[in-house]
């Protein structure tokens, strides 16, 4: 055997595991970005039929979001923390769970954000 045919074995194996590594790497991306889109519709779907706009009935806890979709906390969390539809209560307290709503919060004024409610 010649020191070209080595090289041309090396050369076809490296090349061949390299193809095989990125399309590994793309089929694992597909799969990831394919579970989170479903997750995605599986919250935004949830979150629509058990919230309404009344106050009060706005927002669902991250703990009940993930009991009913069946998804972990932390990804529950994730989901509606990226997901553009969802909102996030504001106004939660530290040693609460995170609230998360799919209705528009309306035009709060600038007072009332800042806890200023008349003047």
């Amino acid at each position: 055997m010649s020191s070209i045919e080595i090289w041309d074995g090396i050369i076809i194996g490296a090349v061949g595991g390299a193809a095989a590594g990125i399309a590994l790497s793309l089929f694992e991306l597909l799969k990831s970005r394919i579970a989170e889109e479903r997750d995605k519709r599986a919250v935004y779907r949830w979150l629509v039929a058990n919230t309404t706009p009344k106050p009060g009935e706005q927002y669902r806890s991250t703990k009940e979001i993930a009991s009913w979709t069946n998804l972990t906390m932390e990804r529950a969390r994730y989901i509606c923390s990226v997901h553009p539809q969802i909102l996030m209560n504001a106004r939660t307290s530290e040693d609460m769970d995170d609230l998360w709503s799919v209705h528009d919060r309306g035009n709060i004024s600038i007072y009332e954000k800042r806890g200023l409610l008349g003047l």
